[in-house]
């Protein structure tokens, strides 16, 4: 008799309470979408803008997203039992309700397909972490540096890795240091780039040339953080992109893209709102169009941004190259389309690379789990009824 073995349940978050949303939302089907269902049972896990957890059938069809109109969707309330998360119908659900009844759905492995604050940057998966379950991609660690622009470029410096001149301050002390913060912008020379330092999908960032325009900029990008950057524009540049998959040591770089008609940056609209299949901000070149020297230069980069977040499963950096020089731009520990065509050009398809990132994230799991977490030495016993060491 032939034993076989339960597929593992997959839980696919989607949406967050962030600016990117809708991003994440498309990131997730197409996850959904590619996912090997011969080994695997996907089920999508949709967090709303007003933080409420949603499951069902209808949403698994991003044709329901558009029409926002999902069925038999309903509130869960995430609980924790065995390593494993648990979906429980919202309390107000009660079995029998008007003719419907609720499931509760145990989730083996969550694979979040998010971006943006909330998230991506760590609190999300601190749930997850700190419940003991499997999931993919990077730690809460990882996870925090990687969305926060002001620590990852002081991770990057402390480990040696090429960056553009920059200035940070919060929103909170602009006012009172208006003309100190202004000065030092003024010092790293016009233009500059000016970000929120907690957002990605170009959410917010704007390009300055003059006083005015940077004082504009950074209205703006108060408006969406209470931490703001300002980097150092580089002139004729190339933006080019590389993908690092594997855990610890184990690390596989992917081929190089650079997107055609980049200029500073693209604007979200740019993105996601305004694209044609026949327009320049749609297309990439892959691979790059740069010497093999300094391909191997980008790559070596690439991993060593991926060892220095202490990051897991896939994730793209991306590099700023002006033809002499090489900066690295940031890391997107979850990145949009979880970067599949830079894998399909060395054999991988994206049914196999989800499965990697799967795979990978057991192997992280593991190794947390081995770990010492707690001592049984029966302390409150020992303390006296003050608190004093009897």
């Amino acid at each position: 008799m032939i034993c076989q073995t339960a597929m593992k349940k997959i839980g696919i978050i989607i949406g967050g309470k962030s600016v990117e949303h809708e991003v994440s939302i498309i990131t997730g089907m197409q996850v959904f979408e590619n996912i090997d269902k011969s080994i695997y049972e996907p089920r999508i896990i949709y967090i709303q803008k007003d933080g409420k957890w949603l499951v069902g059938s209808s949403l698994h069809d991003i044709n329901n997203f558009k029409a926002k109109k999902f069925d038999d969707a309903y509130e869960v309330l995430p609980g924790f039992k065995d390593g494993k998360l648990i979906l429980y119908p919202h309390p107000e659900l009660k079995s029998g309700f008007f003719g419907k009844k609720y499931g509760t759905y145990e989730i083996d492995i969550v694979f979040p397909a998010v971006h943006g604050t909330n998230v991506e940057d760590g609190a999300l998966q601190g749930i997850f972490q700190m419940n003991m379950v499997p999931f993919a991609f990077g730690s809460v660690l990882s996870s925090a540096v990687g969305m926060d622009k002001v620590i990852m470029k002081k991770v990057f410096q402390s480990s040696n890795l090429p960056i553009v001149n920059y200035t940070w301050f919060y929103r909170s002390s602009f006012e009172e240091k208006r003309q100190e913060i202004i000065k030092e912008a003024e010092n790293i020379g016009y233009p500059l780039i000016v970000k929120p330092a907690n957002l990605g999908s170009s959410v917010g960032i704007s390009k300055a040339n003059n006083l005015d325009e940077l004082l504009f900029a950074i209205e703006v990008a108060m408006s969406y953080d209470r931490k703001v950057i300002l980097e150092k524009c580089v002139e004729n540049v190339r933006e080019i992109n590389c993908a690092v998959m594997g855990y610890e040591n184990d690390l596989e770089a992917s081929l190089c893209e650079e997107p055609i008609g980049w200029k500073e940056f693209l604007t979200y609209e740019d993105k996601y709102v305004n694209k044609k299949k026949d327009s320049s901000e749609s297309k990439r070149r892959i691979p790059a169009d740069i010497e093999e020297s300094i391909e191997n230069q980008i790559k070596h980069y690439a991993k060593e941004v991926f060892k220095a977040v202490d990051c897991c499963g896939n994730a793209r950096i991306d590099f700023l190259f002006d033809g002499n020089n090489i900066f690295v731009n940031e890391i997107n520990t979850i990145p949009g389309s979880i970067s599949f065509y830079l894998w399909e050009g060395k054999g991988m398809q994206f049914k196999q690379l989800i499965t990697r990132i799967i795979e990978l994230a057991e192997i992280q799991y593991n190794q947390r789990k081995a770990n010492i977490v707690s001592y049984d030495i029966d302390l409150l016993n020992k303390m006296g009824a003050a608190g004093k060491h009897k």
